[in-house]
């Protein structure tokens, strides 16, 4: 009898201590009203690197971890048959070049100065057989002789003068075609070799040597360590909220208790239409020690923040309006900034109030 009587005293001091602890007052505190959004990181200038041509990797240049520059080869694609034309672009530059078409050259102004010459002596006869002729001395054979002669000079003279003239211009021509066709070449073998866009580092190499490869294969992901971007995803109903330069609280699960800060630098103009969410990104301004590409986040935009205000647990809200004193009276209460764990009470109670939770 005893036993159960102690039991019936127990029960009543739990239930009495149970009530006891549910009651509480409101305290005054801060609170901020936020959107959530999760995300992942990525550095700035963070891409994936494809070739231009189809092959088999070659030879690889880089390690991953390697810090690179731009411009800097990161691997070689292997083309037979675009060595073989780098190859005979180079020889026909090197048998159309100026210099070693210099002997055609020569022999073809040695042509035309012997028909200048040609040309200058039956002029010279010409001159001389006309005066005589003019003074009826000679025959009209004779006449007639030197002056086709001199015609034949002429028309010799001017058709090697061409000839100079067409060759230089061929010799000319195909030289310039010729190493044009070099620097093309040379231009089509720098597609086989990969380089790097950016100053950063090399994060992952996707192939190895001796895979084949096409234009539509990522090869590697590059990116800068030295500035992180936070790629957050916004639910549609929550983007017209969304401002540049709000503060983004930012928590890692690798970081337990530690909120880091951010900054919204870009809002995306256009809906991603199949997770119906906004690309949002954020630049830090308090930085976890040690970051890498690609690690998740979870985030809160802060929309408005109010300080020393009078605050409750949301749990002991009723209908977003009512609280449940510890006498047992319903009241209501007016709201303010609300956030998922906590609410502002504008007005309706007081720090001295006791309340419980709803049942």
């Amino acid at each position: 009898m005893k036993v159960n009587q102690l039991f019936i005293i127990a029960a009543i001091c739990l239930g009495s201590c149970a009530k006891k602890e549910e009651a509480i007052s409101p305290t005054k505190g801060n609170i901020s009203e936020s959107i959530y959004a999760s995300g992942t990181i990525k550095s700035a200038d963070q891409y994936q690197a494809f070739v231009s041509v189809s092959g088999i990797i070659e030879e690889i240049y880089v390690k991953e971890g390697q810090e690179v520059e731009v411009g800097t080869p990161l691997l070689r694609i292997s083309n037979e048959t675009q060595k073989f034309n780098l190859e005979n672009a180079k020889l026909s530059a090197d048998f159309n070049d100026l210099a070693n078409n210099q002997g055609k050259l020569t022999e073809a102004d040695a042509l035309l100065q012997t028909a200048k010459a040609k040309l200058k002596l039956d002029s010279s006869l010409f001159a001389r057989q006309k005066t005589l002729w003019s003074q009826q001395i000679g025959t009209r054979i004779e006449f007639e002789q030197k002056e086709l002669a001199y015609q034949s000079s002429k028309t010799n003279y001017q058709s090697a003068k061409q000839r100079l003239l067409d060759l230089k211009r061929q010799i000319n021509f195909a030289s310039a075609q010729s190493k044009k066709n070099v620097q093309i070449s040379a231009r089509q073998s720098d597609d086989f070799i990969l380089k790097s866009k950016v100053k950063g580092t090399v994060f992952n190499l996707l192939k190895t040597k001796g895979e084949l490869v096409s234009p539509q294969t990522a090869i590697a992901v590059l990116g800068n360590t030295n500035q992180y971007v936070l790629e957050l995803q916004v639910d549609e109903n929550d983007i017209f909220d969304v401002r540049l330069d709000q503060t983004v609280a930012v928590t890692f699960d690798a970081y337990k208790n530690q909120v880091f800060e951010a900054k919204v630098s870009k809002i995306a103009s256009i809906m991603n239409e199949r997770n119906k969410t906004f690309l949002v990104e954020a630049l830090f301004t308090k930085a976890p020690p040690k970051l890498y590409p690609n690690v998740t986040f979870e985030a809160n935009i802060l929309l408005r923040n109010r300080a020393n205000v009078l605050i409750l647990p949301r749990n002991y809200l009723k209908n977003d309006s009512l609280v449940t004193l510890e006498s047992g009276e319903n009241k209501v209460v007016k709201t303010g900034l609300m956030d998922f764990q906590k609410v502002e009470i504008i007005s309706g109670l007081t720090e001295k109030d006791l309340v419980v939770k709803p049942k």
